[in-house]
């Protein structure tokens, strides 16, 4: 495993890798030439967000964008790839968005947000969510970009083929007993402020149910704590 430490990480689309060369427009062009001053010949990290982080160095700068060409490449394992969040929209918008922050800092790399009957039905700010989990990949020094879906029920998860975990507090099995099948996908589903109701409960069979902990916790707090256990449990 490749560690980096102490290094500004930008993000390049893999549309934009052209051959030997890459091309770093918008908001990250901007940082790496007006707030980090770079010039021709420095060196920077730069990932794909698909598993890639390549150290480059600057051979170009134009008025809106740069040119970089490759000098070393690092791989990297998604450990999460079969697990997906499955996060309902909350009532207070920096709560879920904070979420979504940690959870990517701890290698979650799949989100499906959906309307659970006791959730506040807010507006779907996906393009917004996109930047905050770019910005927490890049700020972690991660190389995958984390996926958002939209979903509208807890019965489309449902539907979705792959193991089911709900988090309920009242549930005998903890979390850490979970043993993850790399051959699997496995979906952790948490409920709203409000808590799922029971026809919500009903889609689901009794062995689906496990506890992150003995105390009620905020669904964001249960969020995260689930995303610190899992990164534990994946080595």
């Amino acid at each position: 495993m490749n560690y980096l430490s102490d290094v500004e990480l930008y993000y390049c689309s893999s549309e934009k890798i052209m051959g030997n060369n890459l091309a770093i427009s918008n908001e990250d062009y901007k940082h790496i030439v007006k707030v980090m001053r770079h010039s021709v010949g420095d060196e920077i990290y730069v990932t794909n967000g698909i598993g890639k982080i390549f150290l480059t160095e600057i051979r170009e700068i134009n008025k809106n964008s740069l040119i970089a060409s490759f000098k070393k490449a690092f791989d990297y394992e998604n450990k999460m790839s079969n697990i997906s969040f499955c996060i309902p929209k909350l009532r207070y918008s920096d709560r879920f968005e904070f979420a979504l922050e940690k959870c990517t800092e701890l290698g979650i790399t799949n989100f499906i947000i959906f309307d659970s009957e006791r959730a506040i039905h807010k507006s779907d700010k996906k393009e917004r969510w996109e930047k905050i989990v770019l910005s927490a990949m890049k700020q972690s020094l991660r190389s995958y970009l984390p996926v958002i879906m939209g979903i509208n029920s807890l019965k489309d998860i449902y539907n979705l083929k792959g193991n089911k975990i709900i988090l309920e507090q009242n549930s005998e099995k903890r979390i850490s007993e979970i043993k993850i099948n790399p051959g699997e996908k496995y979906y952790f589903i948490f409920g709203p402020e409000g808590g799922l109701t029971n026809e919500e409960f009903e889609l689901f069979d009794k062995d689906d149910f496990y506890t992150l902990a003995e105390n009620r916790l905020r669904t964001e707090t249960a969020v995260i704590k689930c995303a610190s256990i899992l990164e534990n449990l994946r080595g």
